[in-house]
């Protein structure tokens, strides 16, 4: 899943940590797009379940690459 981390609502953190918590999705691999790229806000996407964190605008080769590694998976 790709999740926008500024959503409006609730943020893609606490969408993350939501998603984690339930069984259905727990396993599924969270890629988080979002505007902000220092350390700091990878640690916090790794903390609340993210196993990727792109910066916009997207890399499309590494979304691509993302994607494939989880497709042999």
């Amino acid at each position: 899943m790709v999740v926008d981390i500024d959503l409006p609502d609730m943020d893609g953190y606490q969408l993350a940590s939501l998603l984690r918590g339930q069984a259905e999705t727990q396993g599924a691999c969270l890629i988080a797009a979002t505007g902000y790229g220092q350390e700091r806000d990878r640690e916090r996407a790794r903390a609340a379940g993210f196993a990727h964190h792109l910066v916009k605008p997207l890399d499309m080769a590494a979304l691509v690459k993302i994607l494939q590694s989880v497709a042999r998976a």
